[in-house]
């Protein structure tokens, strides 16, 4: 998963099963992305958000919530989007749920850096077994079979060298200064190529789910991550329905169509 230009830019992250939140180095990978906001009370108490060196794994993020009129952060929709998933990463309504009057376009892509970012956690737990003589080629079901886009012309990879190319890919893409210059608006052009890394990083979910279940079953009771995602391609619409093939996933494709036939 070594990326020259990308190996520091989008951090790794690991959710416990209580959905705290810690983002730690994935060996020389990708160094910490955690960012220390210190805030200021209305009673002049300074409040210090930052997990400092030594921290207890139970003690991470042992500050209280705030609103998000009070983030002031060019960051504020990153720290937002982890603040609701260490409240509850099954509350996936919430989670999704963007603040009055937020950018759309910011919301998606934000909400698809913390999804490549929460993904380095399970393609961490795959090495332990998606090994490149066992699964040779990146597939699904026997009638998927996926190509890797980060060679000069497509070809078959690995599972497991795809799924790290493709979250390398993903990191240069959303960290280009040519396409996302800014946190704060982002170009409708640029919007546009979400839906293709969308696309993408959803193939780690089915290979996970079809060929390595325990992991992804493990992996999934602890973070919510894949019905998370499912009901975010679906409410912006960045994935047709039929490649969301992911069988335990279909309450949730339901879910997202019913609450669009509402509205």
């Amino acid at each position: 998963m070594h990326g020259k230009h990308c190996q520091y830019l989008l951090g790794s992250v690991y959710v416990s099963s209580s959905c705290s939140i810690s983002t730690r180095p994935l060996g020389a990978r990708c160094q910490s992305n955690s960012k220390s906001v210190e805030m200021v009370m209305a009673e002049g108490t300074a409040v210090l958000r930052r997990n400092r060196p030594g921290t207890k794994a139970k003690d991470f993020y042992n500050w209280s919530d705030e609103s998000f009129e009070e983030m002031d952060s060019t960051l504020a929709v990153q720290q937002y989007i982890q603040q609701n998933i260490r409240s509850d990463c099954s509350n996936i309504e919430k989670i999704m749920e963007p603040p009055e009057g937020q950018d759309e376009g910011v919301w998606k892509y934000e909400h698809l850096r913390q999804f490549c970012l929460e993904l380095n956690g399970l393609a961490v737990k795959l090495q332990n077994e998606c090994h490149p003589d066992t699964c040779t080629q990146m597939t699904a079901t026997e009638q998927w079979i996926f190509l890797c886009a980060a060679h000069k012309t497509p070809k078959e990879c690995p599972a497991i060298d795809y799924t790290r190319h493709t979250l390398d890919g993903a990191a240069c893409l959303l960290n280009s200064n040519k396409y996302f210059p800014s946190r704060v608006s982002i170009k409708e052009s640029s919007v546009a190529k979400l839906g293709s890394v969308c696309r993408r990083i959803y193939r780690i979910f089915s290979h996970a789910y079809f060929h390595h279940r325990q992991i992804f079953d493990k992996y999934e009771n602890e973070t919510f991550l894949c019905h998370r995602f499912t009901r975010f391609v679906m409410k912006y619409n960045l994935m047709s329905k039929d490649n969301l093939i992911v069988p335990i996933l279909e309450e949730e494709v339901q879910s997202a169509t019913a609450g669009e036939s509402d509205a």
